[in-house]
C-alpha cells in the first residue's frame, strides 16, 4: 500500500481511504467491522465518515455509522493504527433532526465535534472536514452557477475556521479540511488562514471519476500548488463503472436497485460512456471498476480514493487496484472516450 502525506502536515494516509456511508444501512454492524478488519489488515489507514452517515439519511439512524466505527475502536489496539477523518454538516433545512438544523456556527461546529467523538469512542479525529459549504452555491452535481442571495444569517467562512482552529488548538482536532467546495471556496479558506494566522486546510473532498472529471477545472491546480490534496469520493459513480448497471440491470440488493432516486451518473450519456469504459477495460483483460480506481488513483492532485462496498468481494477487488499501473494504450482509450464524451455526470 502507497502513503501519502495529507497536505503539509505530517500526518500520512494510505492511497485508498475506507469509504463508511453504507454501515448503519447497507451495511450490518458485523459486516461493518469485517470491512473495517480487511481494510486494516491490506494496509488501509485512513477511515472517512460523518456525523450525517450512513446515507441515505434519516432520523433514525443519524450517527450510527460513527458509533458503529466507535465500536470498532473500542476492541483496542485499532485507534492508533488509523488516521480517523469525519465531517461537520454545512447548512441543511433538510436535515432537522441534526441540531434543529445544521449550521456551521461555532457553537455548532463544537457540538458536532463532540457529539462525534463520543459516537466514536475517541478523544480526537485526525482529520475533520466541512462537508458542504454554509453560503449558496453549486454543489452536490448541480450543473452551471447562477448567483443567488445568500441567507441572511449565512456564516462566514472565516467564522467557521476561528472555531475549528480552536478545536485544533485544544488537540480534539489534527487537521482540518473541505469537501464539495468550489475554486473559490478554496481559495477563500485558504486566505483566512493565512491573513488570521489559523490552520490551512490540507485537503478537499470532491467527487471524481472517469464520468466526472470537473475537478480538473479550476480545482485541481489549486489543489496541487496549494498542497490541498484531493480525497476522491464516488470514484465508481455509485458503482456505475463496475458495469453491472448496464443495459437497465439492477442487481438485487445494489446502491441503485434499492435507492432508485440516486440518479446522478445514471442518465445515458454516463451510461454510454461508461459502456465504452467498460468495453475497453475488458479488450485489455481489466476489471473495468480496478480500471477506474487506479486511473483515479494516479492523478498528480489526488491524496487517497475513497472506496466503499457492501460486499467483502466487492471490497478486495477495490483493494486489489492498489497495485495496478495502468498501460499506456489504456491511459489513451481512457483520454479518447474522455474526449468524446466528457463529464457526463457531473
Amino acid at each position: 500500500m502507497e502513503y501519502r502525506p495529507l497536505g503539509d502536515t505530517d500526518i500520512r494516509v494510505s492511497v485508498l481511504c475506507l469509504g463508511t456511508m453504507t454501515f448503519g444501512e447497507q451495511n450490518t454492524e458485523a459486516e461493518a467491522h469485517a470491512q473495517l478488519d480487511r481494510a486494516l489488515e491490506a494496509g488501509v489507514n485512513l477511515i472517512d465518515t460523518a456525523e450525517m452517515y450512513p446515507v441515505p439519511p434519516r432520523a433514525a439512524t443519524q450517527g450510527e455509522t460513527e458509533a458503529i466505527i466507535g465500536r470498532w475502536l473500542a476492541k483496542g489496539g485499532r485507534r492508533e493504527r488509523v488516521v480517523l477523518a469525519t465531517k461537520v454538516s454545512g447548512r441543511a433545512d433538510w436535515l432537522p433532526w441534526i441540531r434543529g438544523g445544521p449550521r456551521l456556527t461555532p457553537a455548532q461546529v463544537r457540538a458536532a465535534l463532540e457529539a462525534s467523538l463520543r459516537r466514536l469512542r475517541t478523544d480526537h479525529v485526525d482529520l475533520y472536514q466541512v462537508h458542504w459549504p454554509d453560503r449558496s452555491t453549486n454543489f452536490f452535481g448541480r450543473l452551471g452557477y447562477a448567483p443567488e442571495p445568500d441567507p441572511p444569517d449565512v456564516v462566514s467562512i472565516e467564522e467557521t475556521l476561528e472555531a475549528l482552529g480552536e478545536l485544533v488548538r485544544e488537540g480534539k482536532v489534527r487537521a482540518i479540511g473541505v469537501s464539495n467546495e468550489t475554486p473559490w471556496g478554496v481559495m477563500r479558506w485558504l486566505r483566512a488562514a493565512e491573513t488570521l494566522g489559523l490552520p490551512r486546510i490540507v485537503s478537499i473532498q470532491n467527487p471524481y471519476s472517469l464520468l466526472n472529471r470537473t475537478f480538473e477545472i479550476g480545482l485541481a491546480e489549486i489543489a496541487h500548488r496549494e498542497r490541498v490534496g484531493l480525497l476522491a469520493y464516488s470514484p465508481l459513480g455509485f458503482g456505475v463503472l463496475t458495469g453491472k448497471y448496464l443495459g437497465g440491470a439492477r442487481p438485487p440488493g445494489a446502491r441503485l436497485t434499492l435507492y432508485p432516486d440516486y440518479r446522478r451518473y445514471s442518465g445515458p450519456e454516463a451510461e454510454h460512456a461508461t459502456a465504452e469504459y467498460v468495453a475497453l477495460a475488458r479488450r485489455h483483460g481489466l476489471d473495468p471498476a480496478q480500471m477506474a480506481l487506479a486511473y483515479v488513483r494516479t492523478r498528480p492532485f489526488v491524496t487517497s480514493v475513497i472506496i466503499g462496498a457492501t460486499t467483502l468481494s466487492q471490497l478486495e477487488a477495490d483493494l486489489a487496484s492498489a497495485g495496478l499501473e495502468l498501460p499506456p494504450e489504456v491511459l489513451e482509450g481512457i483520454e479518447a472516450i474522455h474526449t468524446r464524451q466528457p463529464n457526463p455526470a457531473p
